[in-house]
């Protein structure tokens, strides 16, 4: 499942629906793969895949919201676009819940289909791209010492050198050659960019 190009997975029982819709996606332009039900796809899902899931609601064994629920315990679930057979509001709002992109009643008009996964193609994307920065970032405050880290958090709420100094009980000096290291090893080059990186992952 794994590969650069961004795919549709078609998750649907029916194998009607699954052919149509596998066409429709490459008339559009899109990769598309197909799955008969929810428990073959998770057999062999990759989360390094990019793409998002077109699923169905409704299937036997596994259904859709279940199979949106097992991917959230592995770790996330991608961008999800969900069909059903009909307006089922109750499940409509649990996948919406679960993070789903859209909810959308069969028979679907192609290019609403091909809309809602566009949407949420891009939205996979900028998910991936903020956990790929958010990783670099954890990566390069792993070789802090336990003193460049505790300066880096009063450099990011915008404490001069001078009153780091006074709350973590050093010389000034010290914290100058602290901060440079932080920046250096953070591999930015202005406070605004470590305030940037320091965000991804969460200190503010």
């Amino acid at each position: 499942m794994s590969g650069a190009r961004p795919s549709v997975f078609i998750i649907d029982d029916d194998p009607s629906v699954l052919r149509a819709t596998q066409r429709v996606m490459r008339a559009a332009g899109l990769e598309a793969c197909a799955f008969s039900s929810a428990r073959e796809f998770l057999d062999a899902y990759d989360p390094y895949a990019p793409g998002c899931l077109l699923l169905d609601l409704a299937m036997p064994g596994l259904s859709g919201l279940e199979l949106q629920q097992a991917l959230v315990a592995r770790g996330g679930a991608p961008a999800i676009v969900f069909m059903s057979g009909n307006a089922d509001v109750p499940a409509s709002v649990e996948a919406m819940k679960g993070g789903a992109v859209e909810f959308l009643v069969k028979p679907v008009d192609a290019a609403q289909l091909i809309g809602a996964v566009r949407t949420a193609m891009e939205k996979d994307r900028v998910q991936r791209d903020a956990r790929a920065g958010r990783q670099q970032v954890e990566r390069r405050m792993a070789t802090l010492t336990p003193r460049e880290a505790q300066v880096m958090r009063c450099v990011v709420t915008g404490k001069l050198n001078k009153q780091i100094a006074a709350e973590l009980g050093a010389a000034e000096k010290t914290i100058k050659v602290h901060r440079a290291r932080v920046m250096r090893k953070m591999e930015v080059g202005s406070v605004a960019e470590l305030v940037q990186a320091a965000a991804r992952v969460g200190i503010a």
